[in-house]
């Protein structure tokens, strides 16, 4: 007699096909830990003592196919030894499903990553639906961690190891029809013919998949020094390996081991150490923290069918043809249709690369609608603004929406840093109006400041807080003061970089030393990208409200037309759009001081931040500065980082600074409350 599982289900059909599903207890996604494992373990002998034609693996779940390991296990990992343990038992148990004599396959729907991917590599053949939830890969070097149920080695074994390592070091998920075209599943179709599909392989057991060409060839002992050697190139020029171990231990281990022999051996054995790295805590931190703000949208019934947006600049047009991606009716209003035509043109480009097919480009197109007249107002959900930083034609612009709007839209406004109460004066509701604060580029920055005002309404801010996550942005509540959360805490960084310009600093030193700290990009660099017009207006905002000095290489630039990446000079010069390093001399300042003026300043300001209640809790101002600006992740965020340098040395340093160079560097008073 068969026995009862708590997470899987087994069904025999006429042709003694046994369907496995998935279904873990107690959880809205499946996710695999060792219990999982455990009980999939049990299941796999009853399947071999059954011996049925073939066996089908599938979920139970509504959303996704297996969404990867439980997270939650990792963080009370101690030692190697303890990690080491963890991964040997799941790898054994794909080993087990690897070896069942009959033919199996993975029935996928929706999103496969990670483990998920890895059971699917287990099973003989791979069948995906084709639809825009289906994502399949292995994202976990976005963890400081590498696949480690036997990814590293199946992937390349399937696929070759050049295709392999494209996907595992740059921890991608790829749509289901790309996947198919590679060779990490066996087919791609729509949801009508997937257990056709996967009855098929399952009867007909076609010959598996295996790299075709010269791929076939690239696991081979005698190639891979030769092919690592240009695997380490390449990742080199992106990623730092102080930084980000992970892709270097993937190259590393396949050199060593290849795909057979101690191959799995090697893989557990490596990641098991980067499992109770400081970077895989932090980075796992992260994830945590992404959720948490997943969590704050909290999804209603989708009352948001209808976006108005004004003003059809970078911003406006940007977020206009976002919303429009993700599935929203869209009018974007400006003056005149030489106005609207650049957002349109840059709308079509954004739909080419993120749409597979050109009827859903001309969907995505028919749904952004220009509305020179602005009639889209009278019949939207939400009106966003987004024109230019003017309090005066901000103010006037909302009262003509108020009148137009709705009684139940939502007004929005996109300010980078004006208060909201210091607008909402000249509505007749002004707990009507929320900030939605996006950040440029649009369809590659996920945060989203969600900004209320003393009179904005509870309700607004959750229904603002839920319009964030329809259209897949983490949302971030803040209280509105100048600069919000994440351009305040910013500008201090980018100032204090002009100072050290101003004090001779050379240009590459001052990028250079931020980017070995694990910035994205250098302070003057971001400068440049953002605008330093943009950058001048923010300054002057803050520096009204808070005081201090704005450099006046700044103002120069500025008022010389010298904006930056816009205009084809900034601090640098940019041909074809990439910067020219100018000719400097040597910097009189190590790395080390460089990044304690620039950190320190940042830091300082988190604090002051934090002990305004510009945001309610730590965890989230340290998720907005990863989401919103790309501090060093493998750091864990701002404050965690403070807490990891020691509070006590971030003080002294900020002392010891303010003695030097002045009292923007004087350690604010919150220092002494966070430490207790």
């Amino acid at each position: 007699m068969a026995e009862t599982y708590k997470h899987w289900r087994m069904e025999i059909d006429a042709d003694h096909i046994l369907w496995l599903t998935m279904d873990r207890a107690g959880t809205p996604v499946n996710s695999l830990d060792r219990e999982v494992f455990d009980e999939l373990s049990q299941v796999l002998v009853e399947i071999t003592e059954r011996r049925p034609a073939a066996v089908i693996l599938l979920s139970g779940k509504k959303k996704g196919f297996i969404a990867g390991a439980d997270i939650k296990q990792f963080t009370g990992l101690q030692t190697s030894q303890e990690a080491f343990d963890l991964i040997r038992q799941a790898q054994q148990v794909l080993d087990q499903l690897a070896a069942l004599p009959m033919p199996t396959v993975a029935m996928i729907s929706g999103f496969c990553l990670g483990g998920g991917y890895e059971v699917a590599l287990a099973c003989r053949y791979r069948v995906a639906e084709d639809s825009e939830a289906t994502h399949i890969g292995l994202p976990e070097v976005k963890l400081g961690i590498h696949p480690g149920w036997g990814g590293t080695v199946r992937l390349p074994r399937l696929i070759g190891a050049p295709q392999a390592m494209g996907i595992m070091l740059a921890g991608k998920a790829l749509p289901a029809r790309k996947a198919a075209r590679l060779g990490m599943i066996d087919v791609a179709v729509p949801l009508r013919e997937l257990k056709r599909a996967a009855r098929y392989y399952a009867l007909q057991h076609p010959k598996p998949h295996r790299p075709h060409g010269l791929a076939k060839y690239s696991n081979a002992r005698w190639i891979r020094p030769w092919l690592g050697s240009v695997f380490y190139k390449k990742i080199s020029k992106k990623v730092n390996a102080q930084h980000y171990p992970a892709p270097y231990a993937i190259i590393r281990n396949w050199i060593k081991s290849g795909v057979s022999g101690k191959a799995m051996l090697t893989e557990a054995e490596s990641i098991a150490r980067l499992l109770v790295t400081e970077q895989s805590r932090n980075l796992v931190r992260v994830f945590f923290l992404q959720s948490q703000l997943k969590s704050l949208a909290k999804r209603r019934d989708n009352e948001w069918h209808h976006v108005h947006v004004v003003g059809a600049g970078t911003m406006g047009g940007d977020i206009a043809a976002w919303c429009a991606l993700k599935g929203m009716y869209v009018t974007l209003q400006d003056q005149s249709p030489q106005k609207l035509a650049p957002a349109v043109r840059r709308a079509h480009a954004l739909y080419q690369e993120h749409l597979t097919e050109p009827r859903l480009v001309q969907a995505a197109m028919d749904r952004l609608q220009p509305d020179e007249k602005g009639d889209g107002a009278a019949k939207a959900d939400i009106i966003i603004e987004a024109i230019f930083e003017d309090l005066v034609e901000k103010r006037a612009l909302f009262q003509q929406l108020e009148s137009r709007a709705k009684p139940e839209a939502i007004l929005a406004t996109n300010t980078s840093s004006i208060p909201l109460d210091e607008i909402n004066i000249a509505l007749n509701q002004p707990e009507r109006l929320v900030g939605l604060h996006f950040f440029n580029p649009v369809a590659k920055m996920m945060l989203v400041e969600v900004v209320r005002g003393q009179r904005t309404s509870s309700e607004v801010v959750q229904r603002a807080l839920a319009f964030v996550g329809m259209i897949d942005r983490l949302p971030l509540p803040v209280k509105s003061s100048p600069g919000f959360l994440i351009n305040r805490i910013l500008m201090p960084y980018l100032l204090e970089a002009m100072v050290l310009l101003e004090e001779k600093v050379s240009v590459t030193a001052i990028d250079q030393a931020a980017v070995q700290f694990g910035m994205p990009m250098g302070p003057i660099a971001l400068a440049d990208r953002v605008g330093l017009d943009i950058c001048l207006s923010v300054a002057k905002n803050m520096v009204a409200y808070f005081g201090g000095h704005i450099p006046q290489q700044l103002q120069h630039k500025v008022h010389v037309g010298q904006v930056g990446v816009k205009s084809g000079e900034g601090f640098y010069v940019y041909h074809q759009g990439k910067p020219i390093p100018p000719v400097e001399g040597r910097s009189l300042l190590t790395i080390a001081e460089i990044n304690d003026r620039l950190i320190l300043r940042m830091l300082n300001e988190c604090m002051a931040c934090w002990y305004e209640k510009i945001i309610d809790e730590k965890d989230l101002l340290d998720a907005g500065m990863v989401f919103g600006t790309g501090f060093a992740p493998f750091r864990g965020g701002p404050l965690h980082y403070a807490q990891q340098r020691g509070v006590t040395e971030v003080v002294q340093t900020l002392q010891r600074l303010a003695v030097q160079y002045g009292d923007r560097f004087k350690p604010h008073i919150g220092w002494q409350q966070f430490q207790k």
